[in-house]
């Protein structure tokens, strides 16, 4: 099922209408949705589309000119290399336009790297010649990032458009997400914004359902999903970074924690967590008030709220979801949803403020939101407007009793420890709420503070 990305179709619509020869380039994790969008994209318009696959190179070449043989009604022609295959191409695509899309490029490059050079002389000579337009995909982020977009690739400074496909915000899953605003948000919390996860979920049943369904069931792609994705990846010991995803989703964030629990030493580690970033299977996160490169407070964390749930709750009850799913589903995954859940809220929080700073909702806005912690004490919310020397403190409370003064005291209490722009900036500060606040709260609190519940998330973010 095919859902939005309403920008990347305008920009691969505006590649295709241009008057002159187009060169996009599209990444991004597996399951993100980037065939879908290919396939989405070309229906309707003259096109080869060719999907690689890791097998020979001979094999692969042999695919690509039968798809190119078969668009042209052509006979297919004995290709001794890849230089012949790139000149039958060429020779068809001379005068044409047509839609050249090669999916999981890296592959190609994986068995000859030559075929870079094959496809620059491609893009240089037949380029142009025609208003045709070549699309280069891959789910390998890091070959596509540094093989084909690096400034050491024969093919650096051609494309016309690159596109760095993301799962979905909760902003625009939401539109899928058929539950109310306090269900939709744990579902998200379960499925991420990941396309092929969201339109798996059928949301006429109960979300407890679909995670027995589709979560749960050995027959479900995704009940061995982490898996799949690393044996996909071809790693060398995926076994260890299993253990690796493992000890960060029990909550080991610190380098030191997680060789702690792992076993493995920090050398070896740094390069499994290189790796895992660059799967964009787990984020590297400093507070927001230090700059990225230079903080030494790095924590790492998963970046896929799917796989967080599943470390969370499939991976470690496996003989219990082998032998009873109903019982696990009512025992354990569902008396803890709401506890998982509420570090999820977090985000989506942090999210909404972006957007309320979008739409004006917000004054001043804040242009730099996410987490600030040091020394034990954490705040969940946190948005910068350095212009305005303008800062936001804000905590979240996915609970179901109400939020009172004791929780907006404790966080002027911590935003008190927040070292930025001490002296000069104008503070202000945020209750987020699932239930709601005590009778009142907002009396007791001054011009400063603002309190939002699950109907001003569900304004910030409506169904339509």
């Amino acid at each position: 099922m095919f859902y939005d990305r309403r920008e990347e179709l305008d920009t691969l619509e505006a590649e295709w209408r241009a008057d002159r020869w187009g060169f996009v380039v599209i990444y991004g994790r597996r399951r993100v949705g980037k065939t879908e969008l290919i396939k989405r994209f070309c229906r309707e318009k003259p096109h080869v589309y060719y999907l690689a696959a890791q097998e020979s190179e001979l094999r692969q070449r042999q695919k690509l000119v039968e798809q190119v043989a078969n668009r042209f009604d052509d006979r297919v022609p004995r290709i001794d290399d890849w230089p012949d295959a790139f000149d039958y191409l060429a020779e068809k695509l001379a005068g044409e336009s047509l839609i050249v899309a090669i999916d999981e490029f890296p592959y190609l490059i994986e068995e000859n790297e030559s075929v870079l050079s094959y496809t620059q002389a491609l893009v240089d000579e037949t380029g142009q010649e025609t208003d045709s337009l070549l699309i280069l995909c891959g789910s390998s982020v890091s070959v596509m990032e540094s093989d084909v977009l690096g400034s050491e690739s024969p093919l650096y400074g051609r494309r016309t458009a690159r596109i760095d496909l993301l799962p979905f915000t909760f902003a625009r899953a939401r539109g899928v997400i058929g539950y109310d605003i306090e269900e939709a948000i744990r579902s998200y919390a379960v499925t991420g914004g990941m396309p092929l996860y969201l339109t798996l979920f059928d949301y006429s049943q109960e979300l407890g359902e679909n995670v027995r369904e589709h979560v749960l069931s050995k027959t479900s792609i995704l009940y061995n999903e982490p898996e799949f994705l690393l044996r996909t990846e071809r790693l060398r010991n995926p076994a260890r970074y299993m253990s690796v995803l493992e000890a960060i989703a029990a909550g080991r964030t610190t380098p030191n924690e997680i060789s702690g629990a792992t076993g493995i030493d920090p050398g070896p580690l740094s390069r499994y967590l290189r790796t895992l970033r660059q799967l964009r299977l787990i984020e590297r996160e400093v507070p927001v008030t230090e700059t990225k490169n230079a903080s030494k407070r790095s924590v790492y964390r998963i970046g896929d709220p799917f796989l967080a749930f599943w470390f969370r709750f499939v991976e470690p009850n496996r003989s219990g979801i082998e032998e009873a799913p109903e019982l696990m589903l009512d025992d354990v995954i569902l008396p803890g949803l709401d506890r998982y859940t509420s570090k999820r809220f977090e985000r989506i929080a942090a999210e909404a403020v972006v957007a309320a700073s979008r739409s004006g909702d917000l004054e001043p806005t804040y242009p730099n939101v996410g987490r600030w912690w040091y020394n034990g004490e954490e705040i969940d919310v946190v948005g910068l407007n350095p212009r305005e020397d303008a800062v936001l403190f804000g905590e979240c409370k996915w609970q179901t009793s109400e939020v009172g003064y004791g929780v907006a005291r404790r966080l002027a209490e911590k935003a008190s420890e927040v070292r930025w722009r001490t002296g000069s900036r104008t503070e202000e500060y945020a209750l987020f709420s699932k239930s709601g606040f005590e009778d009142g709260l907002k009396q007791r609190l001054d011009e400063r503070w603002r309190l939002f519940d699950l109907e001003w998330f569900d304004a910030v973010f409506p169904p339509s």
